[in-house]
């Protein structure tokens, strides 16, 4: 939406009604027959105040002529005077059942269409690759989704359809003002439009400071669940962070007040300005109405009616052009949802589901890869050979590319340059479903979910999760089982803080449940674990690993590992430094080449000296 866009009126009306269509399409795929209804009390509430007023005027002149005449004129004037009593409320009862049943309607769709919002963009995040999430500019572009645009495609719907509203109740109106003079209607339609010239600069600056603070809303997010959650309040506490970081959330939050009532000022000063010429023109009108009723132009009741059709069409125009403003500010936060939903990410997944070669294993031929926006790359001209039932282990420093290789492995992301086979096929033509079946991973930072025991470990197969015996036996393969019964409810204690009766267990015993999930996956063909026992102690770690090859016999196996007692149990080991292979094959072969393998081993084992 451009700034020519935001201040040219007949830009911004046309503009109003750009995602009305898909605002409609999507309210009605959540609810029919509610939408329906809601269209129609809307109508319904349209029309009926016109008539009501109508109605009040002939009612006016029954009761003038009661008091004037006399025998049966005077009776029958009574009768007249009964049945616009009892239509009238009658009207009135039918109008305000409309109203009623039009907000409960509105009700009820909130909710679903809420609910079915939030759908869809979680179902888009599903589809959506790590690079993504990692993207600030994207990850802000699902913020401004997520903030209001589960409920401003309701909003839109319900302001088109007061909209159509306030154009009936003016047509209609206007018929009755055209039988007093032409204008009287040509005032009533230019009233408002200066309040709504306002409208359109201020509703469009209004949108475009709030996309502009998409950054500054994350970072008050962040900042609040750094101070509220349980996983960063040990350090904000022992480091006396909170004040730091309290202080910045005020600071954030006093720049966005000022610029907000800045704009608050200036709306309401300009509001009440042009809000002026509209009273000025109902009073102008007033005048004019009484004082053709003086001169005999109209009658009494007539001139009740006009005055009161008047006040309903300033409404009218006034609710119309606020309609129309409200639909500009919808469609702004709509385009939020539909530049969200529809950012075309690459088709993730292949349509194979097994290679020509079965034991071929993995190979990476000259891979490369680079992190978006980076001209430094993670790893350079990579050559490697996995053969079915071989264990490889890789070495090296922080930031020397270990879980990058990892991550391009399980299709978290692409090779920039070369490509990576399993069973003689590119990864790229395997189905992504199948391909992530066949390989059971484990990062260093891996999740710990706010679920019971079981569900922890059985989510390393989902299909799966349902079967006790497979989450116990993978809970012994990944030693979790020796404190898992100790806890209250076994296999069905709730972990973690944030529900209740929740049970927190150290970091070395959420690295076991982390590894039994990874043994959960017994179909696995690959499996690997990167960093599987940082937090671990020295002998579970041995214990793990003495019977890891027993685990893997028939598998490939892949691990991550600084620790050299663990590494060496490999049938290959790598070494990565700076993004390429610096050295590679046994730990014997190593240790003889008197390499950077052998120098960080013989540093470790100083240490245990």
């Amino acid at each position: 939406m451009t700034s020519q866009e935001a201040t040219n009126p007949f830009r911004k009306f046309v503009s109003a009604f750009q995602y009305s269509r898909i605002a409609l399409q999507i309210v009605w795929d959540t609810h029919a027959l509610l939408t329906i209804v809601m269209a129609l009390s809307t109508l319904a509430a349209g029309v009926l105040p016109a008539a009501i007023a109508s109605i009040g005027g002939l009612f006016v002149d029954a009761v003038a002529t009661a008091i004037q005449a006399d025998g049966v004129q005077a009776e029958q004037a009574r009768g007249d005077v009964l049945r616009y009593v009892l239509i009238e409320a009658g009207l009135v009862v039918l109008m305000t059942g409309a109203q009623k049943l039009n907000t409960v309607c509105q009700s009820i769709l909130r909710v679903l269409l809420g609910n079915k919002i939030n759908v869809m963009i979680l179902e888009k995040a599903l589809t959506l690759e790590l690079a993504h999430f990692e993207d600030s500019e994207y990850y802000d572009k699902l913020v401004r989704a997520r903030r209001e645009a589960s409920s401003r495609p309701l909003s839109l719907v319900i302001k088109t359809f007061d909209l159509g509203r306030d154009v009936i109740a003016l047509i209609t109106i206007g018929l009755f003002l055209w039988q007093f003079s032409p204008y009287a209607v040509l005032l009533l339609a230019f009233a408002g439009v200066p309040a709504f010239i306002a409208e359109a600069k201020f509703s469009g600056e209004a949108f475009r400071i709030h996309r502009r603070r998409s950054a500054e809303r994350r970072m008050q997010i962040y900042l609040e669940m750094v101070l509220t959650r349980e996983d960063g309040v040990k350090e904000v506490k022992l480091l006396q962070l909170g004040k730091m970081f309290l202080q910045r959330y005020v600071d954030i939050f006093r720049n966005i007040y000022q610029e907000d009532r800045n704009l608050v000022l200036r709306r309401g000063a300009w509001g009440y300005v042009l809000g002026l010429l509209a009273s000025a023109a109902f009073y102008f009108a007033y005048g004019w109405v009484g004082f053709a009723a003086i001169g005999g132009a109209i009658t009494i009741g007539q001139m009740t009616m006009y005055i009161a059709q008047f006040r309903l069409g300033q409404n009218a125009v006034t609710n119309s052009l606020t309609a129309v403003n409200g639909m500009y500010e919808d469609n702004l936060y709509l385009s939020n949802l539909t530049e969200y939903l529809d950012h075309k990410v690459p088709e993730q997944t292949g349509d194979k589901t097994a290679g020509p070669e079965p034991t071929d294993g993995i190979r990476f031929e000259h891979v490369s890869f680079h992190y978006p926006g980076s001209d430094i790359p993670a790893l350079k001209d990579i050559n490697l050979h996995i053969r079915s039932g071989e264990s490889l282990a890789i070495v090296g420093e922080n930031g020397s590319g270990k879980t990058t290789l990892i991550k391009l492995l399980t299709r978290l992301y692409r090779p920039t340059e070369g490509r990576i086979t399993l069973e003689g096929m590119d990864l790229g033509d395997w189905d992504i479903d199948v391909l992530r079946e066949k390989i059971g991973v484990i990062f260093q930072d891996f999740a710990r979910y706010q679920l019971l025991v079981g569900e922890n470990i059985g989510i390393g197969d989902v299909k799966e999760i349902a079967r006790e015996d497979l989450v116990e036996e993978a809970a012994r393969k990944g030693m979790a089982d020796e404190f898992v019964k100790d806890l209250p409810d076994a296999y069905n204690t709730q972990l973690g803080t944030w529900f209740k009766n929740g049970k927190e267990l150290s970091g070395g015993q959420w690295q076991k449940i982390a590894l039994a999930r990874a043994f959960m996956r017994s179909k696995a063909d690959v499996l690997i674990l990167d960093e599987p026992t940082a937090a671990i102690d020295a002998r579970a770690e041995a214990d793990i690993f003495s019977h890891f090859r027993d685990l893997t016999a028939n598998r490939i196996s892949i691990i991550i590992s600084h620790r050299f007692s663990t590494v060496r149990m490999a049938d290959h080991i790598i070494v990565l430094e700076k993004a390429e292979i610096q050295e590679r094959g046994s730990h014997e072969e190593l240790l003889a080449a008197d390499g950077q393998y052998a120098t960080l081993f013989n540093l470790q084992a100083q240490g245990y000296q």
